[in-house]
Formats: C-alpha cells, structure tokens, sequence
C-alpha cells in the first residue's frame, strides 16, 4: 500500500498518504478506548510529510500520555470524528485512526501494545509483536 486516502465521517476533512507506514500498531490503552469508543485502537503511523491534507480543517485536543509525552489529537469539527494523532516523543510521525482510511484492507498491524490492559472480550492479535505496556523505543 503505497497511497491510500481517507477521511472523516462527514467527508469534510479528506486526506492522502504516499507511502509506506512507518508501524502499525493495535493499541489497547485507555486512551485509545475513549477516544475510538472501542476497545482498542489501529494506528497506522507515517511519517508527517507523507500526510496531504486535501479538504477541510481539524480542531486540536492535548492530552498528556502515560509516558508522560503530550498527544495532540486532530478531529473534524463538523462531525468529530479523530483521525489524526502526533505525540511529541515521535517527532516527525503522525498516527491515523485506521477507520478513517478508505479502503484499511491492506493494513496488517505489526504490533500490538498495552496487552496487559486489554479487555477481557477484545481479540489480542497473536501474529502481531506483543508488548504488555508500551514499546520502548
């Protein structure tokens, strides 16, 4: 997959990626769960300058992560829907919501992180790299 489009549930806010992901990665902290409403979250992460912005604008809301790194997270205004994510640990990286990609079949999560807090009723996918907390870097 090497360019992919997405959006927003509203289609106001439209995006284009060239270019592989740096990682994607299943995400089963509480953070992820809020914001996605789901059990866990798929973040496909690129790298910043292969994001293009094609329509719309996003609204920012900064969170502080349990590394301790500040997460601003960018949604629609219209609809809300979040779909992209930086983390001032990975400068230079941008996390997209995998279900705002249009056609997310080619993605395959290579990692999965905070197993140890996933919920009892939620799939740990077991051909992805397991980390218990967070991956160190």
């Amino acid at each position: 997959m090497s360019e992919y489009t997405g959006g927003c549930l509203c289609g106001a806010v439209r995006y284009k990626v060239i270019g592989e992901p740096v990682r994607v990665a299943n995400c089963h902290c509480n953070d992820c769960r809020k914001v996605t409403g789901a059990s866990f979250a798929t973040n496909v992460f690129v790298k910043e300058e292969n994001l293009v912005i094609e329509s719309g604008v996003t609204k920012s809301y900064q969170h502080k992560s349990d590394s301790g790194n500040m997460m601003p997270k960018k949604f629609c205004p219209e609809c809300g829907s979040q779909i992209f994510s930086y983390g001032t640990g990975s400068p230079g990286v941008v996390g997209i919501k995998v279900g705002s990609i249009d056609d997310a079949n080619d993605i395959k999560p290579q990692i999965t992180v905070y197993a140890a807090r996933a919920l009892p009723f939620s799939h740990v996918d077991k051909s992805t790299e397991i980390f218990q907390e967070m991956r160190r870097r």
